[in-house]
């Protein structure tokens, strides 16, 4: 799921966490500043490094979900790899968190049908985004700003990097433009369809007719 096809203003910020932790309780101060909240996807071995820091996002009212154990290719294992990887993580953020994550999303993007259906089959959704800021890439936060709220829309899903490097800088101006457009912010699991949906060729969920 890339994005959702929705009739309201709502719109999904959601935060990869693989490697730095410097910025993750600058983006909670952050947010909760702003009331509001987004979802972070964890990778397990982020959790076992700085479980303190994922126990304060899930007690801030964000979505602590899952991003893989070890950050691999996931396309490039089999089925029984790909549980391993997602249930290794799981089991980590339930320790934690108390809550065993909902959604899944692929370390690099990188998927396959065999990925989909093994991680659908564990129950879960796989997310992907629409909008991606390139924090990751070191532009400016004015650069970072200006592609998120050039290119947002309703239902749309932008993905963020809890490391990025000009972030911060970026997630405040990003927020006021949102909330003045009349957007709505929520983690990912509130944005997603609960009726009935199909997925069309851009990977957007939309309400089966």
């Amino acid at each position: 799921i890339y994005s959702v096809q929705r009739d309201d203003r709502v719109v999904s910020l959601s935060f990869d966490a693989a490697w730095g932790n410097e910025d993750t309780q600058m983006l909670i101060d952050i947010l909760n500043k702003y009331n509001v909240h987004a979802t972070f996807f964890v990778v397990g071995e982020w959790v076992d490094k700085y479980p303190e820091s994922v126990k304060a996002l899930a007690d801030a009212g964000n979505e602590v979900m899952n991003h893989s154990s070890t950050h691999p290719h996931m396309a490039q294992l089999s089925a029984e790899q790909i549980q391993t990887e997602v249930n290794t993580c799981a089991d980590k953020i339930e320790a934690v968190t108390g809550t065993r994550p909902t959604l899944f999303r692929c370390p690099y993007g990188e998927y396959n049908d065999t990925v989909v259906s093994t991680i659908n089959g564990l129950g879960m959704h796989v997310i992907q985004w629409d909008v991606d800021s390139l924090d990751w890439k070191g532009i400016s936060a004015g650069e970072i700003t200006k592609r998120v709220t050039g290119k947002v829309q309703s239902g749309s899903i932008v993905l963020f990097h809890n490391a990025g490097e000009h972030t911060p800088e970026a997630l405040p101006d990003i927020l006021d433009y949102l909330l003045a457009e009349g957007y709505k912010i929520v983690p990912i699991s509130k944005i997603l369809l609960t009726c009935d949906y199909t997925i069309d060729h851009e990977g957007r969920q939309c309400p089966a007719v």
